[in-house]
């Protein structure tokens, strides 16, 4: 029994020691690998045009999301605090418009502009919304190379999108009973987007922006209103 017991004790040991090789040996895994490496991006944005005209009034809360999957590149050494992610998800956008409505249809004559009226109904909420199937590219910082899901992090890039959906919606009462007027139609709306991005956070939370390189419409269709957008980025696994 005491041989017994004597063998049991050894073997802890010898598996203590080799552990302890594993972990703080020159053979020791990459705490990097465990921790958080920013694959989905959640985001929350408030919504705007830059560059529109006194004649457009937008109001309320123009609100959006993006949702990304993305894929990590670490940069350099093994432990370096700098990455280089792309991916692919979904951009959206919903514009709010103060007592106005936006003449949008596809049985104009080519060549036809857009333009803003006021609202032919007492709307109690006009929009336009976007949606774009987006590609982010990030350079990325990481403060705590061992973990990010805690510390500092950082990151600049941009998005490219190709246009998968516009409509607007006005919705209002008759008799008391909700009525939505809803035309969808990308005629007019760019069917590209390319934006800048930065990102600055503490571990999974970052405040985000973004700013559109090209107008929502079409050159020579519309406004040259610029979107942009600021909000909050939940990063994860």
């Amino acid at each position: 029994m005491k041989k017994c017991f004597a063998l049991l004790a050894l073997l802890i040991v010898q598996a203590a020691h080799v552990f302890a090789q594993d972990t703080d040996g020159p053979n020791k895994l990459s705490e990097i690998q465990k921790p958080s490496r920013d694959f989905v991006m959640l985001q929350f944005t408030y919504n705007n045009w830059a560059k529109k005209p006194d004649s457009i009034n937008t109001g309320g809360l123009s609100r959006g999301f993006n949702g990304y999957i993305c894929y990590d590149f670490p940069l350099g050494k093994k432990k370096s605090n700098f990455s280089f992610a792309a991916g692919i998800g979904i951009s959206t956008a919903n514009i709010y418009l103060d007592n106005q409505q936006i003449n949008l249809t596809d049985t104009g004559t080519k060549g036809q502009e857009v333009s803003f009226s006021a609202e032919s109904k007492d709307y109690s909420k006009y929009k336009i919304t976007t949606a774009y199937l987006t590609a982010p590219f990030e350079l990325r910082y990481f403060g705590n190379k061992n973990n990010r899901n805690k510390g500092f992090k950082a990151a600049i890039g941009m998005t490219v999108g190709t246009l998968v959906g516009a409509h607007t919606k006005g919705v209002y009462k008759v008799e008391g009973s909700k009525v939505a007027d809803k035309v969808n139609t990308k005629r007019y709306i760019a069917p590209w987007s390319f934006a800048g991005t930065v990102r600055i956070g503490w571990g999974n939370f970052s405040a985000f922006g973004s700013y559109n390189f090209t107008t929502l419409f079409k050159e020579g269709q519309g406004p040259d209103v610029v979107p942009y957008s600021i909000g909050l980025c939940l990063t994860g696994l």
